[in-house]
């Protein structure tokens, strides 16, 4: 199983003004955290693409890159590219370039986005949504298998055969489709056999097992053996020495986050109860003792039967150190038990 961290890079804003402030020290934070990952043996580290000034990360092959420069071994990914608000074809050069830098280490996670920012600032319609992303991948996808592809499309110009280079390492450079839980786009990646991430931040996680069931049905259908497929896990998790400790670190940054999305969306504020009930056995949050935590990802893979689980750490304002920290444990401790324990059960199975 691989096991591994993403983040949306959250920034310092100034007070008084809302804008980012010490970006240059938020990224070394970033590249730090990165190639600790690497070090301590964690298989992923992904970031995610916003256009807002509370997170850092508007260009993720760039910021990728530079981690690329730091690391060996660990794999690059977006978390998620927001696929319908962007050209495929830069889309592609970006991670080959990524994938050449790396060494055959980079990944694509192609989503819709959570926030919408990205449609204005890029002159898309929102009333579009559904149609670009579609479009779009399907335009990536003819582009990976192809440098010269012939392609006809209803709102981009045409491809007729010009060339996309550079071409990635990897042959298929790796696609994975991101859902928040939209059932349409779950059956739109087993119907195409591509890797599929499930975000779950919030709610119990089995409710979730539907969706699963659902794009191996799908891949079944469309003649794709499960031995091709990728299933993954995204969701919020935070690791320390203690169940206390973690809780103490994580409750007070990831409320105050919960609370200011909340204003935009309409969503009351976290209770604590809210909180002790997601990070309880059957929770969606991965929050605890190292102990604590292999359980939970364990837990969910008898649900799920998935092939990589990633955490989001950083949720709100926790220090650099206790994330460094949580990264170490999650990698050389929580990632050994689990990849055991999940070795065994395929082996009795």
């Amino acid at each position: 199983m691989e096991l591994g961290v993403y983040t949306f890079v959250e920034t310092r804003l100034d007070p008084k003004t809302g804008e980012p402030v010490d970006l240059d020290k938020t990224f070394a934070e970033l590249l730090d955290e990165i190639e600790l990952a690497d070090r301590v043996g964690l298989d992923v580290f992904g970031l995610g693409e916003h256009h807002r000034p509370d997170y850092a990360i508007s260009a993720p092959a760039v910021a990728l890159a530079a981690g690329a420069a730091r690391t060996k071994r660990i794999r690059l990914t977006s978390a998620v590219t927001v696929l319908s608000s962007d050209d495929p074809v830069r889309v592609y050069q970006q991670f080959a370039t990524l994938d050449c830098v790396s060494g055959g280490r980079a990944e694509i996670m192609a989503g819709r986005g959570a926030f919408i920012e990205s449609f204005p600032l890029f002159g898309y319609d929102l009333e579009d949504y559904e149609k670009l992303f579609s479009e779009n991948l399907e335009l990536l996808l003819a582009i990976r298998k192809d440098a010269r592809p012939n392609w006809r499309g209803g709102r981009r110009p045409p491809l007729d055969g010009q060339g996309v280079y550079p071409r990635a390492l990897q042959n298929p450079l790796p696609v994975w489709i991101a859902s928040g839980g939209t059932p349409q786009s779950v059956a739109r990646a087993g119907a195409l056999g591509l890797p599929l991430a499930i975000a779950i931040i919030g709610g119990e996680p089995a409710r979730f097992a539907p969706l699963a069931a659902l794009y191996r049905e799908q891949a079944r259908r469309a003649g794709v053996p499960e031995s091709a497929l990728k299933l993954g896990i995204n969701g919020h998790g935070f690791v320390a020495d203690t169940a206390e400790a973690a809780v103490d670190a994580y409750f007070a940054p990831y409320a105050e986050v919960m609370r200011r999305l909340g204003r935009e969306r309409g969503w009351p504020p976290l209770s604590r109860e809210q909180f002790d009930i997601g990070r309880s056995p059957r929770g969606h949050l991965m929050l605890g003792s190292p102990d604590d935590v292999a359980a939970k990802i364990l837990a969910q893979h008898e649900v799920f039967r998935h092939d990589r689980y990633l955490m989001q750490m950083k949720v709100g304002q926790q220090p650099h150190e206790a994330i460094l920290r949580s990264i170490e444990l999650f990698g050389t401790v929580v990632a050994p038990k689990v990849r055991d324990e999940v070795a065994k059960r395929k082996a009795a199975a």
